[in-house]
Formats: structure tokens, C-alpha cells, sequence
């Protein structure tokens, strides 16, 4: 069904234009001339009427000179045969000349009707004088005083149709400029994200990969190192290699974000035990508890419960040096993953200025990208838990 604008269908405007045309005429009528001859004009000029007002968007100029030319037929017929009509038939031409100022895009079509028009007044006219012999049925000055208001409908509808004109342009300049801005903001978000990527590539990367070369030229002097150095090294190349892979992709994914897909492999749960062995190796001491089929974990969630156990490490590196650390995974499909981290007191000293407190809210933001929860804070015995909890059918979906 066509709707108009405000919410009026548009079989409902027609309906209501068409009584508010032509019936007016009708009821008024009567107290004008009830002859046979009047009524029969009246009738044939409304049936034509009602089919070009209905007409009159399509085909406006058309409608314009049919509807005028039925008025000139019914006037000119019924003055031939003794009878007058209502002063109200002068309503549709009036409906269709603002129909045609309105909807009349084509000023050749426009200025051809009122000339047609103009023509069959004439014609009408000289047919009237030939037809009728008595002058109160010859047109005068009373069909001139009808029509002369008419040249205001067309001027009503034009000034519509121009006003509609101006707020659809004003329209589409504020859709372009909202586009232009949603462009260039695009565009600034861009060049800030090559700048980082620039920036980091130069600092971190640079100094990341100085530390994997210094690690592999230890291990090839290993030879020379005690055997605890060995393993220290060792460790310290794998995650080195590591942290290179992955920055290299963030700084891939920084310039470019339509290439999202990493290089390398995204961790996952599989690969839980190496990460802790890695916190062994360094000296720490992890424990691991699982009631949970690893594999079977979708892969955000492995991915998210990878580093929030990752973060929770090191800060545990940091700020505790040499306590115990419990890791515990569980949850059921259908249910919630559930993931834990508990250290306890540090045996050793804290880095100083380790951190810049940056590693809970990345954690938090991660977890609540998949409708999970975070809670993190001290224990009652000194010690530090970080404990998650995500929906498992949030990753599903």
C-alpha cells in the first residue's frame, strides 16, 4: 500500500480529495437549477472529473486540460439546453491547476496545457454565443469572475513544489555532510593508527628484536652458561620469537584493518601448558586444574582465557616474585567458562615501577567484548586472584 509522507496512505488523500471536490457541487445544486439537462451535465462532467483527479499525478498536464475541457462541455451543454450548474464545478480545474504547478516539472508541457486551455475557452465561448440565444446563459462576467483566481491555485502549487525542492536539497547536503565527516574522521582515525603503528615498529619492535638476537647468541654459547642460564635463555628466545609474531601482526592489523587475519597462530588453551612451563622456566612456580575438555572450548574463549592467564602471570612476576600461582579452568557447553588465577605472597621483592597499569582494564575490556564478567583483588592472605567468568554460547553465536 503507498503511503504519503505523515503517514496518510495514498488511496485515503484521493478518497478525501474526490468529496471535497466534487460532492460540494452536488449538494449545492439543488438550490440552483433542478432540471434534467443540469443534472445530466453535472453528473458526465463529475464522472470525468473524479477519473482525471485521480489521474492528476501522473499525467498532470493532461489532466489539467481534459478536466478543464469536460468544465467548458458541461457549461457550454447545459447553457445550450436552458439550464445553469452550481457555481462549485469551478473547484477540480482549480485542484488540478495547483495539481499542475505542484507536479508539473516539464515547463514545455506546462505552458502547451495553458495554452490548450486558452484555446478551448475561446472555442467553448463562441459555441456558447452560437448555441444560446438568451443572454443569462451566455458566459460573462460571472465566468470571468470564477477564473480569474485560478493563475493562484497554479502559483500555490508551484511554491510547494519549490519549497519541497529546497528542504530535499537541504536534505542531501546534510546527508553529504554528514558523510564528509564520517570520511574524514575515518581518514584522521587511519593516520593516527599508522603513526602508532610507525611509532611502535620504531621503539618496541626494534628493541624486541635486539632482545631475541642478545637471547639466540647466548644460547649458541651455551656451552659456556651453567646449566640454570640455559633454560633461562632458552626461554627467553621462544618468548621473544613470540612477542615478534604477534606485534608484527597488531602493526599489520594497526595500518591496515581490513587485514585482520594474523600471521601467525592465535593462542589457545592448547597451548596453556607451554605458557606456564615458560612462568617455570623463569623461576615461578604454576599449577594447573581443569574440569573442562580444552578443545572443546570455541575459539574466542580459549583465546580470551589465554591471555587474561598470560596478563595474570606476568602480573604476578612483577609484583610477587616466587609465589605459588593456582590456574583453574572449568565450565560446561551451554553454560559459563569459568577461569581463575590465585597467587600468594611474594617471596621476593617487587619490580620497581613495573607496569603502568594497563593490564586489568585490558583484561576487563576483552572479557566484556563476549558478555563475560571480571572481578580482581587482593586476598585475605596477601596474595592476588583474578577470576573470569563468559557465557560459552555468546562465542558460539
Amino acid at each position: 500500500m503507498r503511503v504519503r509522507e505523515g503517514g496518510w496512505p495514498g488511496w485515503g488523500v484521493d478518497a478525501g480529495l474526490v468529496v471535497l471536490t466534487f460532492v460540494p457541487a452536488l449538494l449545492s445544486q439543488p438550490y440552483v437549477d433542478t432540471s434534467g439537462p443540469a443534472w445530466l451535465s453535472l453528473g458526465v462532467y463529475e464522472l470525468v472529473g473524479v477519473v482525471v483527479v485521480l489521474l492528476r499525478r501522473r499525467l498532470p498536464a493532461t489532466a489539467f486540460v481534459v478536466g478543464f475541457g469536460a468544465l467548458l462541455a458541461a457549461l457550454v451543454g447545459s447553457a445550450g439546453e436552458g439550464a445553469k450548474l452550481s457555481p462549485l464545478v469551478f473547484l477540480p480545474p482549480a485542484v488540478l491547476l495547483y495539481n499542475l504547478g505542484h507536479h508539473g516539472v516539464h515547463w514545455r508541457r506546462t505552458v502547451s496545457a495553458v495554452l490548450g486551455v486558452s484555446v478551448l475557452s475561446v472555442a467553448g465561448l463562441w459555441v456558447n454565443r452560437m448555441t444560446t440565444d438568451s443572454g443569462d446563459f451566455q458566459g460573462g462576467l460571472d465566468v470571468l469572475a470564477a477564473l480569474a483566481p485560478m493563475p493562484l491555485a497554479w502559483v500555490m502549487g508551484f511554491a510547494a513544489r519549490t519549497r519541497q525542492e529546497l528542504l530535499a536539497a537541504a536534505e542531501r547536503r546534510a546527508v553529504d555532510a554528514r558523510r564528509a565527516q564520517a570520511l574524514e574522521a575515518a581518514q584522521a582515525t587511519q593516520r593516527e593508527r599508522t603513526r602508532i603503528a610507525g611509532e611502535m615498529h620504531d621503539v618496541v619492535a626494534h628493541s624486541l628484536t635486539l632482545l631475541v638476537v642478545h637471547a639466540e647468541t647466548l644460547r649458541a654459547r651455551g656451552g659456556e652458561l651453567p646449566g640454570w642460564a640455559r633454560a633461562q635463555v632458552d626461554g627467553l628466545a621462544a618468548a621473544g620469537r613470540q612477542s615478534s609474531g604477534e606485534l608484527r601482526d597488531l602493526l599489520r592489523m594497526l595500518r591496515d584493518p581490513a587485514d585482520a587475519v594474523p600471521l601467525q597462530p592465535v593462542p589457545d588453551l592448547g597451548e596453556l601448558e607451554a605458557l606456564l612451563e615458560g612462568h617455570r622456566a623463569v623461576g615461578g612456580t604454576v599449577e594447573l586444574r581443569t574440569d573442562v575438555v580444552l578443545r572443546c572450548v570455541p575459539g574466542p574463549l580459549q583465546l580470551a582465557v589465554y591471555r587474561v592467564v598470560q596478563e595474570a602471570l606476568v602480573n604476578a612476576r612483577r609484583h610477587a616474585p616466587g609465589a605459588p600461582v593456582r590456574v583453574g579452568v572449568g565450565g560446561e557447553d551451554g553454560g559459563e567458562l569459568r577461569c581463575e588465577v590465585v597467587n600468594g605472597r611474594g617471596v621476593g621483592r617487587a619490580a620497581a615501577g613495573a607496569g603502568i597499569g594497563l593490564g586489568l582494564v585490558s583484561m576487563e575490556e576483552r572479557v566484556g567484548a563476549l558478555g563475560g564478567a571480571l572481578t580482581a583483588g587482593p586476598t585475605g592472605d596477601g596474595g592476588f586472584r583474578v577470576a573470569v567468568r563468559m557465557p560459552w554460547g555468546r562465542a558460539d553465536a
